[in-house]
């Protein structure tokens, strides 16, 4: 083995070391240690479970920008020392714009004792009571005394009673510095708190001066006692009885020691997954990545025997890499939340089938070398060095869609835009590093002395641009009939990303007609409800519904179907602010990514004909997907804006490697004319086209069937955005190119 190879082969070892360490083993203060791969690898909420919570801070009201600014870091404040109180780790608490707030809470999949530890206010107020009977009976009657009010109050057994305040508020709970559970003589939940030095002198002279008097216990603009002071209270100690649970009398402790929000706070979105249906898609996942790499592998070996064989080792290393990637990041910056998600996954799986576009580029450039009478050595450098231009722009125009959504991706989509960066990148370096050193050494050490591949067209002569007409006729037509569906369906072709709303997502232990369900959804109060079941999945149901009705729901299905247990999988909540946001960046994802790569190809192809004639390609492309989406009765979301990004990606690559080759070919054919030319790259570089889109529709297929629901229309979209991104760059991009070429050389 020569030195080179050597040297190229420790390379390749290294690296595979290095991915290994970075996933299995940490050094600490006892050595070196295994680590399971799960604490290397931090999972998203969408895979362990957990509450993501974009909150709104309600600051427009206050009279400074310093006061607004306030605010918001004072209710950050008291969210962290809440959220410490409860004990959940790995919290991530971040600001977000003006005025709000990234909450995220792994593990947590209590909703109500969580929404309600975050929204309540808990401002604590002390009023005086008006016993005063007449005053009482005039209140009743309509006829309340200046400068009183009248409300209502929760008696012991359950009943309410009303209670006349005086508006003003003699005491704050601003000086409170405990406050805990304890059980009275009855064994019933109460508060106790504790004032300090200046809040214990203020209760003190309270209590003094209003001994035989009433003051009532105001929470949240909520009664909870009015005892009488029967004698001054001068030890700063307070007690607060009601009718509580022991659950309920915790969080109000907790929010009253950690003091009250200073304004108001709305929830924007919510996305609560529950732990089973994270470690369904943790299963289904695996399944998919599986089911689709083994398809990949046995197509690549089959087609292209040695040389697919090689390139299936260096999908592996590729696989390797993306997860060592991550682990090493999580290592480094351990505050950096890189984190996998169930996009990610989605992302390293269509990862493996992009990743075969280099491979079969690379062999089919070798095998065309060959067919040209190169010795085999000779045939693989001249194949690699002539397939890297067109691998390396198409890598580079895949990235560019990946940078935008992660910048204009919520979380769960930026998972799927580092995975499928760093697996574009470990793809560069596996489909041409690795591969091209086994070759070399396969080459070198003689243990092959010929490529045999498979052909799929032996030498195709077809005139794709005399078409032009049909096709656009069909694309037309596609798109034609997608508007006029939308314009049918308006703000119901939106998911809830975009148009705001809820999806409740259930499992019950048997299945459940969504007939059944509607009736006693409809019965319950619960409108306009959309149901979806699914006949492979007969006991899962998702409730979309425009208003929380969470708390209705559950209580209908546990009143109505009382023998019928079910499991809360996710609750997912947009408010319209969020969704109009939501839907704004992602036309900002597209129409940059489109913009992107546009300067790209013009400046590497040194001509914005081409570079133009894609873009309007590709936007063919984003409106036939969109229309076949809107007809096959799906919604829009940001799953699929995010399938749509890489579909432009796809397409983008595929428009590359054929004008790669025509830029080749326009010197060797200076007697033929530029749509000759054209036609001929096209035969040319048909085997790669069909076999490429064939290696990505598998990894897409494979998402589609194992990828689990969640999954199933990102996947949906992908397949249709491949089939039609490779149309549309043979039938579209050409007339478009020549078009817009008009006279002029290239």
């Amino acid at each position: 083995m020569s030195p080179e190879l050597r040297k190229r082969f420790f390379i390749i070892l290294a690296v595979i070391a290095g991915c290994l360490a970075s996933l299995y083993l940490s050094i600490g203060s006892s050595g070196i240690k295994i680590t399971p791969i799960n604490q290397r690898i931090n999972l998203g909420l969408d895979l362990k479970g957990g509450m993501h919570l974009i909150l709104r801070v309600q600051n427009d009201n206050l009279p400074t920008r310093q006061a607004k600014e306030d605010a918001v870091l004072k209710s950050m404040e008291v969210l962290r020392n809440r959220i410490d109180g409860l004990g959940v780790a790995e919290t991530l608490l971040q600001r977000q714009g003006q005025n709000q707030i990234l909450l995220q809470l792994p593990g947590v999949t209590d909703r109500d004792k969580a929404l309600a530890m975050i929204g309540r206010m808990a401002r604590l107020e002390f009023h005086l009571v008006d016993d005063d009977a007449g005053h009482l009976k005039d209140a009743r009657s309509g006829h309340v005394p200046d400068g009183e009010v009248l409300t209502g109050m929760k008696e012991s057994d359950g009943t309410r009673s009303q209670i006349l305040l005086y508006k003003s508020v003699v005491m704050g709970g601003e000086d409170i510095t405990d406050a805990h559970v304890d059980f009275d003589n009855n064994m019933k939940s109460e508060i106790k708190m504790k004032f300090n030095d200046k809040g214990a002198k203020q209760f003190g002279d309270l209590t003094n001066t209003h001994v035989e008097e009433r003051l009532a216990i105001v929470l949240d603009q909520e009664v909870l006692s009015a005892p009488k002071i029967k004698e001054p209270i001068l030890t700063g100690d307070c007690v607060i009885t009601g009718n509580f649970t022991f659950e309920e009398a915790s969080l109000l402790a907790l929010s009253l020691r950690t003091g009250a929000l200073p304004v108001p706070m709305t929830i924007e979105e919510e996305r609560t997954i529950g732990p089973l249906l994270g470690k369904d898609s943790i299963d289904a996942g695996i399944k998919a990545t599986i089911y689709g790499g083994i398809a990949i592998v046995v197509c690549m070996c089959l087609y292209y025997l040695v040389g697919g064989f090689i390139a299936s080792v260096a999908l592996a290393i590729n696989l390797l890499m993306i997860l060592g990637s991550m682990g090493l990041l999580n290592i480094l910056m351990p505050d950096s939340q890189v984190t996998l998600t169930l996009p990610g996954i989605a992302g390293i799986i269509l990862t493996l089938g992009m990743a075969v576009d280099a491979n079969v580029l690379i062999n089919e450039r070798i095998r065309e070398e060959i067919d040209n009478g190169r010795p085999l050595s000779a045939s693989v450098n001249t194949g690699y060095s002539r397939a890297w231009s067109a691998i390396l722009d198409s890598h580079v125009t895949s990235l560019i869609a990946a940078f935008f959504l992660f910048q204009f991706g919520s979380g769960p989509i930026k998972g799927f835009a580092i995975t499928l960066s760093t697996g574009l990148i470990a793809s560069l370096f596996s489909s041409i590093y690795v591969t091209r050193t086994f070759f070399n050494w396969l080459i070198s050490e003689k243990i092959i002395k010929a490529l045999p591949m498979a052909h799929l067209f032996k030498k195709p002569n077809f005139n794709f641009l005399n078409k032009k007409y049909i096709c656009f006729f069909i694309s037309g037509s596609i798109i034609i009939a997608g508007a006029i569906d939308f314009a049918h369906k308006k703000d119901t072709a939106f998911g809830i990303d975009f148009a705001g709303g809820q999806i409740q997502e259930f499992k019950f232990d048997h299945p459940i007609s969504a007939d059944g369900l509607r009736t006693l959804l409809k019965e319950g109060k619960v409108e306009n409800a959309v149901i979806q079941t699914f006949p492979n999945a007969p006991e899962n149901v998702i409730i979309r519904t425009q208003q929380d009705t969470n708390a209705k729901v559950v209580a209908i299905f546990k009143s109505q179907m009382p023998d019928n247990n079910f499991q809360v999988l996710r609750i997912e909540k947009v408010g319209p602010v969020v969704g109009q946001a939501l839907r704004t960046k992602a036309v900002y994802a597209i129409v940059l990514a489109l913009l992107g790569m546009l300067v790209y190809i013009g400046v590497r192809f040194k001509h914005f004909t081409f570079g133009a004639a894609t873009v309007v390609a590709i936007f063919h492309d984003v409106l036939i997907t969109l229309s076949l989406i809107l007809l096959a009765g799906r919604q829009i979301d940001l799953l699929v804006v995010t399938a749509i990004l890489t579909i432009t990606g796809y397409s983008t690559n595929d428009a590359i490697i054929i004008y790669d080759r025509v830029r080749e070919n326009v010197p060797k054919m200076r007697n033929k004319s530029l749509p000759d030319v054209i036609n001929e790259s096209i035969n040319q570089t048909l085997g790669r086209t069909v076999m490429t889109t064939f290696m990505t529709t598998l990894s897409a297929l494979s998402l589609y069937f194992f990828g689990g629901e969640v999954l199933n229309t990102f996947a949906f979209v992908l397949i249709r955005g491949f089939l039609f991104g490779t149309y549309s760059t043979v039938w579209v991009v050409s007339p478009l190119f020549l078009w817009f070429q008009g006279n002029k050389k290239w």
